[in-house]
C-alpha cells in the first residue's frame, strides 16, 4: 500500500489542477447575463420639453439618465401616434406594417396584425417576462390587444386620452370649463357634418372619430373601468405602480424582463395630479412633464434598491413631435406634430445602461424607433426570423461610442402612405417642393440650398424613387404587409356604459 499512498498527493494535485483549468475555461466562455429592458414612450413630448434638451421644466431624473448615459439628438419617430408605435414595436417603417393614412380610433376594424413579430414576441420567445403598461393605440379590438402581440400582461388605455366623450373631460385640460355651444359653433358643426356625409373619409376602417365612446381602462383583455377626469389625474401613478409590481414579480421569478411603459401623458388633455399641478414654470404641460420625470425617478430607485441598475437598459423616447398649437415646444426644430418637418418627427431620446453606455455623452447619428427591436434582440441574444424583413438596424455601436461608419445613413419620412421627404447623411430633401436642407448646419430647416447643390437633390430624389419598388412613394408598394382586420368592430364601452361581451369582466357596464 505504501507505494500507492506515496503517489496519491501527486494525483490529487494533478486532478485539482485540471479542475481549476476547466473551471477557468468555462468562466471565460460564459456569456454575461442578458440585460433587462425598460422602454419608456411619452405621448406628444416636444423636442425641447425636458432638461437634457434645454427645457426649463425641472427633470432631475431625466437629467440623471442623460448624465449617466447617452443623448440621442437625431432620433426619428413618425408624425403621429399609431404609426410611431408600430415602428417601435416591429422594427419596420410604419407604412410596412400599419398602412393607414393617419391614426387608429375607437372601434377600428383594422390594427397591427398579430402575425407581426413585436419586441415582446421576440423577447418572450427568449425567456423574458413581458408587460405593456399604458397607451397601446395599435387596435382596440380583442384580436389586436397587447396580449395577442407578445405581452404577458397589459394595463392601460387602448388609445389616446382624448378619444372619448367631451362630458367625460376628454376634450379639455384640467380646470377648463366645458365648451359652451354657440350659434356660430353649431352652424360650423352642422356644415362639417353635412360635408362629411357628402365626402366620407377615404378609409373609415380606422374607427369612430365622432361621436366617440367612453374611454376604457383595461387589465389584460378585460375592461375594468371607465376613464373620466379623476382617472385621468391618476394615470401616471397607476402606471408607475403597475410597472414597479411587474419588476418585483419578474425578479421574484428570476426572469429577465421587458417593460414597455407608454404613458398617455403628455397628450392633450393635460391632467397632472394635484401633487404636481403648479410645480413647473410652463403650465399644465410642464407640470405633467415633471410628473413623468418623478415616475422615471421611482423606477431608477427601484432598480438601484434591487441591484438591477447595472443590468438594465432604459430607452426613453417620445412618440412624435410636440403639437405646437397646444403649447408644445420643439425648439430649435421647425414644425409640429403631424408634419414631416423635423419638429414633427424628430424626438427627444435617451439611452442608459451604466457601465456599458458611456456616461455624459451624446450623438448626432441617425437613430430611429425601428432600431430598438434589433438592438434589444442582439443584447438579449434573441434570434430574429430571417424571412421577415425589418428596416431597423442594431444601434449598439452608436450607443457605446460613435462608430467610424454609422449603421444608418438614410431615413424615409412618410406621412401616412405618402413619402414626403428623405434624409441621407446631413442632407434632407422635401420631395414636393424640392427644398434641400443641410441638417448638420441648419437643424431648423431655415435655408433652402437646393439651387447650390443640384447633384445632392438628384441623388436624394433617385433614392426616394427607388423606394417605390418596396414601400411605394404615394401608395402601398409590394413590400407593405397586410393589416390585421376584424369583421364587426364594436366599442369596448358603448355610449350607454355597456361593455362589449368580448372584453367584459365581472362588471358588465360603466355608466
Amino acid at each position: 500500500m505504501l507505494p500507492r499512498l506515496r503517489f496519491l498527493p501527486v494525483s490529487l494535485s494533478l486532478l485539482l489542477s485540471v479542475v481549476a483549468l476547466v473551471s477557468a475555461a468555462s468562466a471565460a466562455t460564459t456569456e454575461p447575463a442578458r440585460p433587462n429592458f425598460i422602454l419608456i414612450n411619452i405621448d406628444d413630448l416636444g423636442y425641447h420639453e425636458i432638461g437634457p434638451f434645454g427645457s426649463t421644466n425641472r427633470t432631475p431624473n431625466l437629467d440623471r439618465l442623460a448624465a449617466e448615459g447617452r443623448v440621442l439628438r437625431s432620433h426619428y419617430a413618425a408624425p403621429v401616434c399609431s404609426p410611431s408605435r408600430a415602428a417601435l414595436l416591429t422594427g419596420c417603417y410604419p407604412k410596412r406594417v400599419l398602412p393607414i393614412p393617419h391614426v387608429l380610433f375607437p372601434a377600428a376594424a383594422v390594427g397591427l396584425s398579430p402575425e407581426e413579430h413585436t419586441i415582446a414576441d421576440v423577447l418572450r420567445a427568449a425567456g423574458y417576462a413581458t408587460a405593456c403598461i399604458g397607451k397601446w393605440h395599435l387596435g382596440d379590438q380583442p384580436a389586436f390587444l397587447p396580449r395577442q402581440q407578445g405581452f404577458d400582461y397589459y394595463y392601460g388605455l387602448p388609445y389616446s386620452n382624448d378619444m372619448g366623450p367631451g362630458d367625460d373631460g376628454t376634450k379639455r385640460d384640467f380646470g377648463a370649463p366645458p365648451a359652451a355651444p354657440n350659434a356660430a359653433a353649431k352652424a360650423k358643426n352642422k356644415n362639417a357634418v353635412a360635408k362629411k356625409a357628402a365626402t366620407p373619409p377615404a378609409n373609415d376602417e380606422t374607427g369612430l372619430r365622432a361621436p366617440q365612446p367612453p374611454l376604457a381602462l383595461l387589465e389584460n383583455d378585460t375592461v375594468i373601468g371607465r376613464v373620466r377626469i379623476d382617472e385621468q389625474l391618476d394615470l401616471v401613478r397607476r402606471y408607475t405602480e403597475k410597472s414597479l409590481a411587474f419588476i418585483r414579480d419578474a425578479q421574484a421569478r428570476q426572469r429577465p424582463f421587458f417593460l414597455y411603459l407608454a404613458h398617455n401623458a403628455v397628450h392633450f388633455p393635460r391632467y397632472p395630479s394635484e401633487k404636481f399641478r403648479g410645480s413647473s414654470p410652463n403650465g399644465l404641460l410642464g407640470d405633467w412633464v415633471q410628473e413623468i420625470d418623478a415616475s422615471v425617478g421611482e423606477l431608477l430607485t427601484a432598480l438601484r434598491e434591487r441591484q438591477l441598475d447595472r443590468n438594465t437598459v432604459i430607452v426613453f423616447v417620445s412618440d412624435n413631435g410636440g403639437p405646437v398649437n397646444q403649447g408644445a415646444t420643439n425648439t430649435p426644430l421647425r414644425g409640429s406634430k403631424g408634419s414631416t418637418l423635423e419638429g414633427g418627427i424628430r424626438v427627444p431620446a435617451l439611452a442608459w445602461w451604466p457601465g456599458h453606455i458611456p456616461a455624459g455623452t451624446s450623438t448626432d447619428a441617425i437613430t430611429t424607433m425601428m432600431d430598438v427591436l434589433p438592438t434589444f434582440a442582439q443584447l438579449a441574444r434573441a434570434p430574429l426570423d430571417p424571412a421577415r424583413k425589418i428596416d431597423g438596424v442594431d444601434l449598439w455601436p452608436v450607443l457605446t461610442g460613435a462608430p467610424a461608419t454609422p449603421p444608418r445613413d438614410t431615413f424615409l419620412y412618410h406621412r401616412g402612405l405618402v413619402l414626403e421627404a428623405i434624409r441621407s447623411g446631413p442632407w434632407k430633401l422635401h420631395l414636393e417642393k424640392k427644398e434641400l436642407y443641410n441638417l448638420a448646419t441648419d437643424i431648423g430647416e431655415a435655408t433652402d440650398v437646393a439651387a447650390q447643390h443640384p447633384d445632392v437633390v438628384a441623388r436624394l430624389a433617385a433614392l426616394a424613387a427607388a423606394s417605390d419598388a418596396d414601400l411605394g412613394v404615394t401608395g402601398a408598394g409590394p413590400g407593405v404587409r397586410a393589416l390585421g382586420r376584424v369583421s364587426h368592430p364594436v366599442p369596448l364601452i358603448a355610449a350607454d356604459g355597456t361593455v362589449s361581451p368580448a372584453v367584459a369582466g365581472a362588471q358588465k357596464n360603466f355608466p
